[in-house]
């Protein structure tokens, strides 16, 4: 790999200013990035809301399958919305849904009411003919998504139906052909698709939408009306954080003062090469922290586990080189032979430790719910991120920095003098 001997000034200050941005965040006119302090957090450290659902328009208690229906719909719902640290649990006897989750970011006047509008409309959907009788019901919806038409390249929704759903659905748009169908949240339209021919299989997509946005919108409104009947909220109440008003602050002092002392230990043993790894450490941190906030991902308290355990990892991938190096330069190789060896005999034990926990940390967030998607996925970030800090942006800067004559004596390599000499 060639390297530019000045390139590690250039990568130093892009590191600093992604840094920076992590940390404040840009609100510059149509750029917009959210920083650690728009990070959402759990309801174990920030507290949040516990709401009662009930069916609005329901005349006896919901059968059990509807209830397990609507649960799986509502955690689909905050899935998609990043919403990991939840909780969602239903009352058989009384009908009622019970939902847990954590406040906003940039949340200051912790309104319930406000909260649970996030969760979005939980009202029935329909679709009607043009005299207004019910056709085909939300319920049998199984899925809707947003795609770019093959031809037009323009957003279309995709829908798919149930065995019972399909065949509704064939019958309706053989009723219509030709006229539109009228799709009904509760008694407001939101969509009347016109109907080109009689579509059977269990598979359609409403096509004519002007952008991404508006058919992202039309898609969760039909993937939350797809619940068995309307919700409506009967009561809510705030949730203090459970590990105490006080443990964000302690948590952020603590991993200040944590980084500091990996950043002494490294540099007062590796020297030069400990001084990269707080580099490659401090892009690591500030890329996960992005990766936070800017998609919203909800930080719980196994969350944080989850980067302590990437970041240790990547501790652990700059000492496994270092060392090789070390051994390199102790056998009397050049510098360069021996940054260019190191990094390659050492490349294979940390690609073995990382991908296996990203393989794990993928299998989490497959089967996991809740605060295990949290952990998940702060841990397969963290590890993604080893290969992009820990190995290549560091030997950018160790291999361009090495080329220059102040950088040159082996000292600066953690070599005793004797040795260096």
């Amino acid at each position: 790999m060639r390297t530019n001997k000045h390139i590690y000034i250039v990568v130093m200050l892009l590191i600093a200013g992604i840094a920076l941005t992590s940390f404040f965040g840009i609100n510059a006119g149509p750029i917009q990035i959210k920083g650690m302090k728009d990070i959402r957090f759990g309801i174990d450290i920030r507290g949040g809301v516990e709401a009662v659902f009930e069916p609005a328009d329901l005349d006896r208690v919901p059968t059990e399958n509807e209830l397990e229906l609507a649960r799986v719909i509502m955690e689909t719902r905050m899935d998609a919305q990043n919403i990991l640290d939840r909780e969602i649990t239903i009352d058989k006897n009384t009908g009622h849904i019970i939902i847990r989750f954590p406040w906003k970011s940039g949340e200051t006047d912790f309104n319930p009411q406000k909260a649970i509008a996030e969760l979005g409309e939980t009202a029935r959907l329909t679709f009607r003919d043009p005299q207004g009788n019910v056709l085909v019901e939300g319920k049998d919806v199984k899925e809707s998504k947003v795609q770019l038409d093959s031809k037009t390249n323009m957003p279309i929704v995709t829908l798919k139906f149930n065995e019972e759903g399909a065949e509704a659905f064939a019958d309706a748009t053989e009723k219509l052909v030709g006229q539109s169908i009228s799709i009904y949240m509760d008694e407001t339209l939101i969509s009347a698709p016109h109907v080109k021919q009689k579509i059977t299989g269990g598979d359609s997509y409403i096509s004519n939408i002007e952008s991404a946005e508006e058919a992202k919108s039309l898609s969760d409104k039909i993937n939350s009306g797809a619940l068995p009947f309307s919700l409506i909220s009967k009561n809510h109440s705030i949730i203090t954080p459970t590990m105490g008003s006080g443990a964000l602050d302690v948590m952020i002092k603590a991993g200040i003062i944590a980084f500091a002392a990996v950043c002494i230990f490294m540099v007062s043993y590796y020297k030069l090469l400990g001084v990269v790894a707080c580099f490659a450490l401090l892009l690591q941190i500030s890329v996960q922290m992005l990766a936070l906030s800017i998609p919203q991902v909800t930080l719980t308290l196994t969350g944080i586990a989850g980067i302590i355990l990437s970041i240790g990892m990547g501790v652990d991938a700059n000492v496994i080189i270092y060392e090789r190096i070390r051994e390199e330069l102790n056998q009397g190789k050049t510098l360069g032979y021996s940054i260019d060896t190191g990094y390659s005999k050492a490349f294979s034990a940390v690609f073995d430790g990382n991908i296996t926990t990203i393989a794990a940390s993928v299998i989490m967030m497959i089967f996991g719910t809740g605060s295990m998607l949290s952990f998940g996925y702060t841990l397969m970030v963290g590890c993604i991120l080893n290969f992009v800090s820990g190995v290549t942006t560091s030997r950018i800067i160790t291999k361009s920095m090495s080329m220059n004559e102040v950088f040159m004596k082996k000292s600066l390599y953690g070599m005793k003098v004797k040795e260096a000499k």
